[in-house]
């Protein structure tokens, strides 16, 4: 590992600044580590939605993450927004080549807050068969989990349950977010091969949430990068979304972002 803990971050962007590689760099720079970037599409958003998507062709995602990996190396990957099933193929076939002993954080992004589709249908298996397996992490919200699994998630047995489910997948340890399910805390649930960890805060009343999913994810990535356990990192990164939601600054007229520059308290976790 060299001095700074290094993040290749394979994922979309959003003109608004809130989510995607815009949300990652932030995020990994405020948590101490070092931000590189593949970028797999420009997106045309602001805080009230999205409105157009440009997918960068795949022979150009994968030279970035050629690129990237020949030079500067990565001590974690964290993938978001992919598009299609070239570009996960792609990004695939360059992992295999260039990171094969890299640990991995797949945010399986599919819609975007405002409802836009971020992931074409038909791409969805190949999600499955070529990314869930050679994850560290998967970070499904319910909805994600709900579509990768085929069945609904109605309370906390549920989330642990789908968890198990996409374990089965793959992915070495799956980071259920519940933020979608209703009730006066969020709870989600880290499913690991021997224990399950529930991490449980308030739910702050705002609209201001835009990029949760994608800052979870790449603070977990910084967290792994670092040497940190991985029940630390998960832990950390809860705390760090949730600093950040209370410290939104309050921007657009829609789902706002959140405040990345801001520093985390000791973490905390129930399990």
């Amino acid at each position: 590992m060299s001095a700074l803990a290094r993040v290749l971050v394979i994922a979309g962007s959003d003109s608004g600044g809130g989510a995607g590689i815009q949300a990652d760099i932030k995020t990994i720079s405020a948590l101490g580590a070092y931000a590189a970037t593949a970028i797999t599409a420009v997106t045309v958003q602001n805080t009230q939605g999205v409105t157009g998507i440009h997918v960068v062709p795949p022979r150009i995602v994968t030279g970035q993450i050629t690129a990237v990996m020949e030079d500067i190396g990565a001590d974690c990957i964290k993938i978001g927004m992919l598009g299609n099933g070239e570009i996960i193929h792609a990004v695939a076939d360059a992992l295999d080549a260039c990171a094969p002993g890299v640990p991995l954080v797949l945010d399986p992004v599919m819609v975007a807050k405002g409802g836009a589709h971020l992931l074409e249908e038909a791409a969805v298996d190949a999600l499955k068969t070529r990314l869930l397996p050679r994850s560290t992490v998967l970070t499904p919200n319910i909805p994600e989990a709900e579509a990768l699994t085929g069945s609904a998630i109605r309370d906390l047995d549920d989330m642990a349950r789908l968890g198990e489910t996409l374990r089965g997948m793959g992915p070495r340890t799956v980071y259920m977010k519940g933020g979608h399910m209703e009730g006066p805390d969020v709870m989600d649930v880290l499913v690991g091969e021997d224990e399950e960890t529930v991490f449980q805060s308030p739910r702050i009343d705002t609209p201001h949430t835009h990029g949760t999913g994608c800052t979870l994810a790449s603070a977990i990535a910084a967290g792994i990068a670092q040497g940190m356990d991985l029940i630390d990192a998960a832990a950390r990164a809860h705390d760090y979304v949730r600093a950040a939601i209370e410290a939104a600054p309050g921007l657009g007229r829609g789902h706002g972002p959140l405040n990345h520059l801001i520093t985390v308290e000791p973490f905390h976790f129930l399990s």
